[in-house]
């Protein structure tokens, strides 16, 4: 066991006295020691449930024969986050969470571990750090919040932002804004549509390494504290078959994952955090394989915002792996791959029945015959750029419109609500991403905004930071290579035509190739955003977003 070196032998007796001075007992000191990595907190909703996961955790290691000890992880709520200097302090969290977590683990000796995520950066982060440390571990997350009910109509958080766009237009009343307000968002849990946090826990199910329900059970149900209890003597059961996570994240599990992506109508943020965690794994994963695995994958749901339902109605109908069933109809999905259950994936989702056809489509009626996520290239992004196809109105699959150009999120904002965008613009945002922003920050706000304002059929956006996956519409965001860096997402002049094919995975601006290289020679790098701190240094080692946006040692 690692964690001989802190309890065992006469040169481990100041560890001990350590542990006794836990209030550790000698014969838990026997037991082998399991690291419980908590993200609770009292700022993030999706996260004020964790203590009661936890202590079902706890409870379940120690009925298997371990000895578990809680250690903590950090967590940004994107949603607060939002629209302001606080959203450059979230995708950065997701290394800070791999980095702290590898850091406790290994310094503490742990044999194995349990994490317990929910939100957005935090549950790729952790699969980061799981992959890094690889010693036998299991995912168990808070669960997702359920649906808000506002005039008897089921709705959440991008409702409620869609809302402020509605009012800003004069087609909503303060009061009306108020009872979405109050009933958006009803309980806690990760935030009730197909948005990043859910997308991420549903994805982890599909990766091997969360057990039956990890992405749907509700957070207010107690469904949800016996699956961390069984998360719980999991661990303990691969410990002792030594299962860890590089056995499960293999280069198939990631092909696996992709084509429930592009099934399931994920947030275009699992094009970032796939390959970060298949990078851990010591697995190149190519973003132009999405496209590939998308052209044979059928899309059977339309979560919130790309439909009416939401993930509680997903696991009504069978959940994740009801959906893996459907698809390996096909012969999509490798089945071989091993999970944290120590069964295969065919094992695991054999016998698991659609029971509602309407929020889990079948192959023979799927919403289309492609994924919900699409990869696109171009002169306007020669390196790749991401769009969540499913969520954009098919009148604009294929659109041209004049480009409005903005420097940063705030102004294009302030246009938007302003009435300065109008039907066929392109509105582009630059200057955002990884290394530009710093941190790439997420564009709820102008989306919600152009789509409350009855834009959302007939304006597109295109940046190079990205989306929350509570966005919907023509929203393109990862242009690579991005702005800071000379891409030539910095090189469009106000007025210039964009011309976006979603469906040929094209992203063009009609500038030819002489104008835009004298364009370029008169480029000059913006000053730096930010000069200290974590941003700073983020911003000096950030990677593209085609590469997941990694740290670059």
């Amino acid at each position: 066991m690692k964690s001989d070196s802190v309890r065992k032998g006469m040169q481990q007796a100041p560890h001990r006295s350590l542990f006794h001075a836990l209030g550790m007992t000698e014969e838990e000191m026997e037991k082998p020691l399991i690291g419980i990595v908590s993200s609770y907190n009292e700022i993030v909703p999706g996260h004020m449930n964790l203590d009661k996961i936890t202590s079902a955790v706890k409870m379940g290691v120690a009925m298997a024969g371990g000895n578990p000890v809680m250690v903590p992880a950090i967590a940004v709520c994107d949603g607060i986050a939002m629209g302001h200097i606080g959203m450059k302090y979230s995708l950065v969290t997701r290394d800070l969470v791999a980095d702290s977590t590898e850091c406790l683990a290994r310094a503490h000796a742990f044999d194995a571990l349990v994490m317990i995520p929910n939100c957005d950066k935090n549950v790729p982060g952790l699969l980061m750090a799981a992959a890094r440390i690889n010693v036998p571990t299991v995912f168990v997350s808070g669960g997702p919040m359920l649906a808000g009910r506002v005039h008897g109509h089921k709705t959440s958080l991008s409702s409620m932002f869609e809302a402020v766009g509605a009012y800003t237009a004069g087609n909503m009343s303060e009061e009306d804004v108020k009872e979405f307000e109050q009933n958006a968002c009803p309980t806690c849990g990760s935030c009730s549509g197909m948005y990043t946090a859910n997308s991420m826990n549903c994805l982890t199910e599909v990766l091997g390494m969360g057990l039956k329900g990890n992405g749907t059970i509700p957070a207010v149900y107690s469904e949800r504290l016996r699956l961390a209890k069984h998360a719980g003597m999991a661990v303990m059961e691969m410990l002792e078959k030594n299962i860890r996570p590089r056995d499960i994240m293999t280069d198939k599990a990631f092909r696996n994952a992709l084509t429930m992506d592009m099934a399931l109508g994920c947030s275009t943020n699992s094009m970032l955090h796939l390959p970060a965690i298949a990078h851990e794994a010591g697995i190149d994963l190519n973003l132009e394989l999405a496209n590939e695995i998308s052209a044979k994958t059928p899309n059977l749901c339309h979560l919130a915002p790309a439909g009416p339902t939401y993930i509680e109605d997903l696991h009504e109908a069978g959940g994740i792996y009801a959906v893996m069933n459907e698809i390996s109809k096909l012969g999509l999905l490798d089945l071989d791959c091993i999970t944290v259950t120590g069964k295969t994936v065919g094992e695991n989702i054999k016998g698991c029945v659609n029971k509602n056809p309407e929020v889990i489509r079948t192959v023979e009626n799927p919403y289309s015959s492609t994924g919900g996520i699409a990869i696109l290239k171009g002169n306007l992004a020669p390196d790749t750029a991401v769009v969540k196809r499913s969520a954009v109105a098919p009148e604009m699959l294929k659109h041209e419109g004049p480009a409005r150009v903005f420097d940063c999120e705030e102004d294009a904002i302030a246009a938007i609500k302003g009435g300065s965008i109008v039907a066929g613009d392109v509105v582009v945002i630059r200057y955002e991403g990884p290394k530009g922003g710093p941190g790439m920050r997420e564009m709820l706000n102008p989306t919600s905004a152009i789509a409350g304002m009855g834009l959302g059929s007939s304006v597109a956006l295109i940046t190079d930071g990205r989306f929350s996956g509570a966005s919907r519409g023509a929203s393109i965001g990862h242009a690579c290579p991005e702005a800071a860096v000379g891409g030539p997402i910095a090189l469009v002049e106000e007025g210039d035509i964009i011309s976006i094919d979603i469906d040929n995975h094209r992203l063009d601006v009609k500038v030819s190739d002489e104008e835009m290289a004298a364009r370029k020679e008169k480029w000059k790098p913006r000053k730096p955003q930010v000069t200290t701190g974590y941003l700073a240094r983020y911003a000096a080692m950030a990677a593209p977003a085609s590469r997941g946006a990694i740290l670059e040692i």
